[in-house]
């Protein structure tokens, strides 16, 4: 082989490999220069979380439980029973209360039947005797007229008797008819008295309709305090089952069929998968970007090959270095500057049930505002 043709064999490869570094070195300029773009015109946050209002279901009662009728992981829909407590003193105190109120309505009606009774009766008892009275009044008129005329009469006898114009039998007819018309007054008025006397009776028999008023009155209340005390007992017996409060899933459950529960306990966990959002920890130099209403790339660690889009819907009024249980208030006076970081809620559209609370969560957005 000649010289020139060695010598271009020999060229060949390396212009080959000088191709092949020149086109790693554009990739790796094309690549790096587009990380140092996003860099500075890019935000990102990889202190993020799914997140979702996790419900805590206790019981309101103490009691046995007699049935756990779900497990974690199960999906319920809202009203589902979820857990039950031993209920059977509650529903004999219900039925005890319907009773109570049973017999005391009983009573209501039979205090009712006798004052419509006593009413017509005392009604009926105070005209007769009204009219008892008119009559005696006009037979006590009619006596007196008649003693009247009597003693008129008795008196012209008597003149006519003293001139010897007519005998002394038919003065004493006179007098004998005077006394008779004073009786007969005499006895009107009696019986007027005792008409009256007997009205006065009927109305205080009336009376009887103010106690029987109060008595109602009085079963009334007692059948109110009685009415309360049913509700309370089917509020507490309504709170032995515990019941899903709105369509969701099952996180946690706490406690077995058998075991005692106290009030308060808390017996399982629950949340909504549709209301589902992320959570970031922004830090304090990169909060400004964080506008409510911006858009946010959204990428989930444990779905890299999804994309979702979300919207800064609420950004927090301080630091979440001020809700530590220990604050640091640098008593000795040493100071390490620390960036501090705000907290930022991003809404996200779930997607088939895809995001979970707990999942870790990387947010991208622009740096402008």
């Amino acid at each position: 082989m000649s010289d020139d043709s060695r010598e271009a064999s020999e060229a060949r490869p390396r212009r080959w490999r000088l191709a092949v570094v020149l086109a790693v070195v554009v990739v790796a300029v094309a690549v790096g220069g587009g990380w140092v773009y996003r860099q500075f015109t890019h935000v990102n946050v990889i202190d993020a979380r799914v997140a979702a209002d996790m419900i805590v279901l206790s019981s309101r009662v103490p009691g046995w439980v007699t049935g756990v009728e779900v497990i974690e992981g199960d999906e319920a829909a809202r009203g589902r029973v979820l857990v039950t407590i031993d209920d059977r003193r509650n529903r004999l105190r219900l039925d005890e209360l319907d009773a109570r109120i049973e017999a005391l309505e009983d009573s209501r009606e039979e205090t009712r039947a006798r004052l419509a009774m006593v009413d017509r009766q005392t009604r009926s008892a105070i005209e007769a005797r009204q009219a008892a009275i008119d009559v005696a009044r006009a037979a006590l008129s009619s006596a007196e007229a008649e003693r009247d005329l009597a003693r008129l009469d008795n008196r012209r006898i008597a003149k006519l008797a003293d001139q010897g114009a007519i005998n002394r039998s038919r003065l004493d007819q006179t007098r004998t008819a005077l006394a008779t018309a004073r009786e007969a007054v005499g006895s009107a008025e009696a019986q007027l008295h005792n008409a009256k006397a007997e009205l006065t009776e009927a109305r205080a028999d009336r009376g009887q309709l103010g106690v029987l008023h109060k008595q109602l009155a009085g079963l009334e209340a007692q059948a109110k305090q009685l009415r309360a005390q049913r509700e309370q007992a089917r509020l507490d017996l309504h709170d032995r089952t515990l019941s899903m409060p709105f369509d969701g899933v099952i996180d946690r459950v706490f406690i077995d069929d058998g075991e005692y529960v106290t009030a308060g306990q808390r017996l399982v966990m629950v949340h909504d998968p549709r209301a589902v959002r992320v959570e970031a920890n922004v830090k304090e130099t990169d909060f400004r970007h964080f506008t409510p209403g911006k858009s946010v790339d959204v990428h989930v660690d444990a779905l890299p090959d999804r994309h979702f889009e979300g919207t800064v819907e609420r950004v927090g009024q301080a630091a979440t270095s001020e809700f530590a249980l220990l604050p640091s208030p640098n008593p000795s006076g040493n100071f390490t500057k620390i960036t501090q970081r705000l907290p930022v809620r991003i809404a996200v559209e779930q997607t088939d049930g895809l995001l979970k609370p707990g999942m870790m969560v990387e947010l991208e957005t622009t740096s402008g505002g």
